[in-house]
């Protein structure tokens, strides 16, 4: 049974890089629309399989996902940590900033709203910068409105929410000095069992001198700090008390509104997840270890002047899970390489000194290392032949299994996708065009582009060679002024007028499965054959 639990929630996640300008005098801007309108829920515990063509923007969206590219609008929050246990920044910024922020996002609402009715008054002369605007305008609207609501929920409706702000603060400076503590009795944790490993190894090696003594100040060391993580413990139970204070203070205050429709109405758009987009550098490197990348080429995303046991190990220093020296580092590091395929005897070569397959073990190593909850594949096996992607396919579902991770497998390899991914969104321009089961969308696809993607499977079987393939005809359009309408219209062998002028809204055909197509119809029947015929062909059968 599949886990409905929510890992990452995608919505309207927008990433256009602007282009240079090429006149001192040139007004306009441009942009590449990388990725437009994307709205994804990920499940923990599943694969989430990424495809279509060359530049449909698969790529950037996993990096936009990690941050490493920022978002333009929309949102990524994250569930594998509560609000309350990592405290970010924005929290506070926005609870204390309230009242000049609803006051913003009205503004913003009003300039979109004005240019949507410039766009209406313009008609079919409407310009292709005036809709750009209407658009932005739009998600920076949307953006800013969700940004608050969602941390403050049913107090942004009210006209004076002060009141409310300030026992949100209040409650949120509680959880921020909750965490605090704890993190603080994890390093402590840390610091106790690295002195202990120290007297266990000098106990161990009878070659050192002055040995007792050495392991008495290591000892005495881990009671001094067990004495201060023993302080710490108590304070943390006083804390608790006073937050719990503060929420009694929250749902008194939300019981004075319950008659409230429009209170009610934000209320239900209160959401606990961490927004990745609002994060600060420092914060975002904090979750790093939670959310890790496998990269395509495995030859440049390692240090050719680091080791393999230094490159697995810079994650474990950064994110304080050992101390640079700590003998049980080395043990650990050992211990994911096993589990990666790769032997204890590689632990001090090079990148170089590697075949494609065993860098690409490295790197999942690397990835694994620091117990990450979600993990972005980026064609991690495009580079590799087909023996040893097979390999590498069969250690991430192994190692899914036994870690319970969560993957965005992004891959042109219909096959390999299909074998590996519980769901598959397929992209096209920037736009996901079609999402649902691995098993819905191979046995049926209703988007025109999907079905030509099927089709271009290569195949051993017989019958299924013999089916005549969809060869879509023309170049992908620029992502720079895509073509009105839907995208996908000036290489559809479906396409109709309304397909030039509408773009087709993107809605749920059966539980699950969702297709952006004015032809919502089967397009395939049990045995794989076509329901439509092809322009200017019959179809074989």
């Amino acid at each position: 049974m599949q886990n409905t639990e929510k890992l990452l929630s995608i919505k309207n996640l927008k990433k256009y890089f602007p282009i240079a300008k090429t006149s001192f005098f040139q007004k306009e801007q441009l942009y590449v629309r990388a990725n437009e309108e994307i709205t994804i829920d990920i499940q923990s515990g599943e694969t989430f399989g990424l495809v279509g063509e060359s530049g449909c923007g698969k790529s950037t969206l996993g990096r936009t996902l990690l941050q490493l590219y920022d978002q333009t609008a929309g949102s990524t929050l994250y569930y594998g940590r509560t609000l309350e246990e990592f405290a970010p920044s924005y929290v506070a910024e926005t609870l204390q900033k309230a009242p000049k922020l609803i006051a913003a996002y009205k503004k913003l609402q009003e300039k979109a709203a004005a240019a949507a009715e410039e766009c209406e008054k313009a008609g079919e002369n409407a310009t292709f910068f005036q809709h750009q605007t209407k658009n932005l305008l739009a998600a920076e609207a949307e953006t800013a409105f969700q940004n608050v609501v969602k941390i403050m929920g049913g107090f942004a409706s009210l006209d004076d929410c002060t009141e409310g702000a300030k026992v949100l603060l209040k409650k949120y400076k509680t959880n921020v000095k909750l965490s605090a503590l704890n993190e603080q009795i994890r390093d402590l944790d840390g610091e106790i069992a690295f002195q202990e490993a120290i007297a266990k190894e000098l106990k161990e090696d009878e070659t050192v001198k002055k040995a007792e003594a050495k392991i008495g100040k290591a000892l005495k060391k881990a009671e001094s700090v067990r004495a201060k993580k023993e302080k710490l413990v108590s304070e943390v139970e006083q804390v608790k008390a006073a937050l719990e204070a503060d929420e009694k203070a929250v749902d008194d205050l939300k019981r004075k509104y319950a008659d409230n429709e429009d209170f009610a109405k934000y209320e239900a758009m209160l959401d606990h997840g961490i927004d990745l987009s609002r994060l600060k550098y420092k914060e975002m490197r904090l979750l790093r270890k939670d959310i890790q990348i496998i990269f395509q080429d495995p030859y440049s995303s390692l240090n050719p002047r680091m080791t393999v046991g230094q490159i697995i190990g810079e994650g474990l220093t950064t994110h304080r899970f050992f101390k640079a020296g700590d003998p049980k580092m080395k043990e650990y590091i050992i211990k994911v390489m096993e589990q990666c395929g790769l032997q204890d005897y590689m632990l001090h070569r090079y990148p170089h000194q590697f075949s494609g397959g065993q860098r690409q073990r490295i790197c999942i190593a690397r990835a694994l290392a620091v117990k990450p909850k979600f993990i972005v594949c980026d064609e991690c096996v495009s580079a590799l032949d087909v023996s040893i992607q097979s390999q590498i396919i069969n250690l991430l579902e192994e190692l899914k299994e036994k870690e319970n991770l969560t993957y965005l497998f992004i891959s042109h390899d219909l096959s390999v996708v299909r074998y590996i991914s519980d769901r598959i969104g397929v992209m096209y321009l920037g736009n996901m065009v079609e999402m649902g089961t691995a098993e819905e969308v191979f046995s049926d696809p209703r988007h025109p582009y999907t079905v030509a993607l099927l089709s271009s499977i290569p195949t051993t079987e017989v019958d299924a060679a013999k089916k005549e393939r969809i060869i879509l005809e023309g170049n992908i359009p620029s992502p720079i002024r895509p073509p009105e309408g839907c995208k996908f219209h000036t290489r559809c062998y479906m396409a109709c007028d309304k397909c030039k002028v509408v773009p087709p809204p993107y809605v749920e055909v059966t539980p699950g499965h969702h297709v952006a197509c004015h032809f919502l119809d089967k397009k395939v029947d049990e045995n794989g054959d076509y329901l439509f015929e092809l322009p200017g062909r019959t179809t074989e059968k």
